[in-house]
């Protein structure tokens, strides 16, 4: 009964875990996408020319998708470097000199209100197992977790699709729309509908109340305006110093 018990929970909160990555990673992406290439497209609807608007959306879409997946996997295999780097660190340290270690623990387990005495048990039972020592302080003193080879490349996947899908929404009425300022104007609607369904979902999943939601879909249409805006307005410059 015991034994069932702990079980599901374990696998509880290892799909918690990973779904937590995942969705970050996608939050990442699908928000990057959403806003970079719909400024572009922007920008660039400037300049009157859907057929422009689309060339040069789909370069900087797959590019950035590209990017975005490249970034995550870079990510992920520097942080695997980082963390053999100071496990090896770790070890010279134990064998260097394990008493100041070993007041390191001492120190880690009295700050959640042990005393001496209560945990001196554990840290004995820990110094015989060198292993567990050193994992015990990659946890607890360095904080750091041993990130996952396979999990890169889910984290690249993931972001680099995320990136895609968020940069093709707003692109979508330019291929269907030959003027590009009434194409700008319906990809501004839908952009907009997207940012604040997206801002208010990611916040709500988070955990936020309804108050924090409405201002996290605010604040997320509010970026993408300003990234909108500041393209549009550059490409608009550029295109008028050129012209004069």
């Amino acid at each position: 009964m015991d034994e069932a018990s702990v079980v599901p929970a374990r696998s509880t909160n290892e799909r918690h875990r990973l779904h937590s990555g995942v969705l970050r990673d996608f939050i990442i992406g699908f928000t990057d996408g959403l806003t970079v290439p719909f400024a572009l497209t922007a920008g660039l609807s400037s300049l009157g020319s859907s057929k422009l608007v689309v060339t040069g959306g789909l370069a900087e879409l797959f590019s950035g998708a590209i990017s975005m997946g490249l970034g995550a996997y870079l990510a992920t295999i520097t942080d695997e470097q980082h963390y053999a780097t100071e496990r090896v660190r770790e070890e010279k340290e134990l064998q260097d000199c394990p008493n100041e270690e070993t007041e390191e623990i001492y120190r880690i387990l009295c700050v959640y209100g042990a005393e001496r005495t209560e945990v001196a048990p554990f840290v004995d039972a820990l110094k015989k197992d060198p292993e567990q020592w050193i994992q015990f302080m990659m946890d607890f003193e360095l904080r750091l977790e041993r990130p996952s080879r396979h999990g890169a490349y889910i984290s690249s996947a993931v972001m680099g699709i995320a990136y895609f899908i968020g940069g093709l929404l707003p692109m979508i009425p330019y291929f269907a729309i030959r003027h590009a300022t009434t194409a700008l104007f319906v990809s501004i609607g839908i952009t907009a509908v997207i940012l604040v369904v997206f801002g208010y979902l990611k916040c709500a999943y988070a955990g936020c109340g309804v108050r924090q939601s409405i201002f996290g879909a605010a604040q997320t249409l509010c970026v993408g305006a300003a990234a909108a805006g500041a393209s549009y307005g550059i490409v608009r410059a550029v295109d008028s110093s050129n012209t004069s």
